[in-house]
């Protein structure tokens, strides 16, 4: 049998090697480079020494080292062959540059508290998160089964818009139960509403442009808005929600690109904003042209009268973006909002997001497509609004009996929270010091105040506690008073 000749840049290999492991070590760069298939037949020892011009000992070892790395094999009476079963190539190593590790100039960020989940004895007076042992599980799985049925559909890359399924049936839904009108183009599904804000910042504004914002909400938004390169100027919020006419006074004295406000339940007062200053805010963001951010908070959630419809839903100007949530409805970790806006301002959006995350979970959008227009997500918020109705009921009474004289609140007509005073003499952030040892997380009011300053409130949120459970968190709270 004839055998192959080989040609060798054997004295490419490290000089400091032995001369069989250098020849070795060429032989395997052809076998992983694919030069050299598996089961191709080698020269023998006696002629690949004769070729390359060593002792043919020095060919048997370079022989010997291959075989115990796998990657040749010896038949006798046939000879040499590449493994028709090659071993898992490992990388090589490099040795980097002997120095001491470098500090970076990074810039400065905002104040940043990591996640951290409850132990098992904690309690948490916190809103907007929903109580998990509801979270219809069955129905889930049977729509999330459903959904990856199709794999070109479930998990190849789809529309940065959202997956077309849940596009149609959250403008169905929308329309239903909030007046809100989404044609062709004008919504986008987003990974909650917080990617939904900063993506509407960036498509709102330029470095250094001014987004106004409630004095007292949600710092997560501002801090999203800054990231944008926005600037934020505060507004004052009352018992009617955001005061309208100290954002006149604003615009008449800046330029403004954008009003970021949460109407429906202000965050974190729980306020609604009136008629009259919808109707103000409506008819000035029209005259000096500037877009309302509006997050649509706890819509859900509205337990006494007739819920305000979203500002969005009487917007001749179109110039409402009008952002929501599913999140809180079912899950926090499902991540799932929605924009809808203009279509030039949803394209800038969408844009924006390709860039940053590409596209949402198709998956789990489509599985909540499923339950929409199955009719199983408004029969689950039907129920937990019930639940949450009780509960409130049930926390209310307790505050009022444990610590009526150290708490003022009035009981709201909706959201998931109560806006509470606290008495002369009594600074919440060292009370919530004091629950927290005692395994009950509070939030005292300098958390939502723009400045970060002290002001005497507590957000009391209810909801993710049956009644036992905020029965103790009202003992737990009023123990710690003092």
């Amino acid at each position: 049998m004839d055998r192959p000749t080989l040609t060798l840049d054997w004295q490419d290999s490290p000089s400091g090697l032995p001369l069989f492991q250098r020849i070795a070590e060429s032989v395997a760069r052809e076998i992983r480079r694919g030069r050299l298939k598996p089961g191709a037949a080698l020269p023998s020892s006696r002629s690949l020494a004769a070729t390359l011009g060593v002792h043919r000992n020095t060919a048997l070892a370079a022989f010997a080292e291959l075989e115990k790395q796998g990657l040749i094999v010896s038949v006798p009476a046939r000879g040499t062959f590449v493994s028709e079963k090659l071993p898992e190539i490992r990388p090589r190593r490099f040795r980097g540059p002997d120095c001491a590790p470098v500090t970076f100039d990074l810039p400065e960020t905002a104040p940043f508290r990591a996640y951290r989940g409850l132990a098992p004895t904690e309690l948490a007076l916190f809103g907007g998160l929903p109580d998990l042992r509801h979270f219809p599980s069955n129905l889930w799985r049977r729509a999330y089964r459903h959904a990856v049925k199709d794999v070109s559909l479930a998990f190849d890359y789809q529309s940065e818009l959202g997956e077309p399924r849940l596009l149609r049936a959250l403008a169905s839904y929308l329309a239903t139960t909030r007046g809100v009108v989404a044609g062709e183009g004008e919504m986008l599904v987003t990974r909650g509403s917080q990617l939904g804000l900063h993506l509407a910042a960036r498509a709102l504004t330029r470095p250094g442009t001014v987004i106004a914002v409630e004095a007292r909400g949600y710092r997560p938004a501002w801090e999203g808005f800054r990231l944008a390169g926005a600037e934020l100027v505060p507004v004052p919020v009352d018992e009617h929600g955001l005061v309208v006419s100290e954002l006149e006074r604003l615009t008449a004295e800046r330029r403004v690109a954008a009003v970021y406000t949460t109407p429906h339940h202000q965050y974190p007062t729980t306020a609604t904003l009136s008629a009259p200053r919808r109707l103000a805010l409506l008819s000035l963001a029209a005259q000096r042209g500037f877009p309302v951010i509006e997050d649509d908070y706890d819509h859900e959630y509205h337990f006494d009268g007739r819920p305000i419809l979203p500002l969005a839903s009487a917007d001749p100007a179109r110039v409402v973006v009008h952002v929501g949530t599913l999140s809180k409805v079912l899950a926090p970790g499902l991540r799932i909002g929605y924009v809808v806006a203009r279509p030039e301002i949803v394209a800038r959006m969408a844009q924006a997001r390709f860039f940053l995350d590409r596209q949402g979970d198709h998956v789990s959008e489509r599985a909540l497509a499923y339950l929409i227009e199955d009719g199983e997500l408004t029969a689950h918020i039907r129920k937990m609004k019930k639940i949450y109705a009780e509960r409130r009921e049930v926390f209310i009474e307790e505050l009022r009996a444990r610590l009526g004289d150290a708490l003022r609140f009035r009981v709201p007509p909706g959201g998931l929270a109560v806006w509470a005073r606290v008495a002369r003499g009594l600074s919440p952030e060292r009370w919530a010091e004091r629950a927290l040892s005692r395994g009950l997380l509070v939030q005292s009011g300098n958390h939502f105040t723009f400045d970060g300053k002290t002001t005497p409130y507590f957000r009391l949120g209810f909801p993710r506690h049956d009644p036992k459970e905020l029965r103790e968190a009202v003992r737990r709270l009023a123990a710690s008073r003092q």
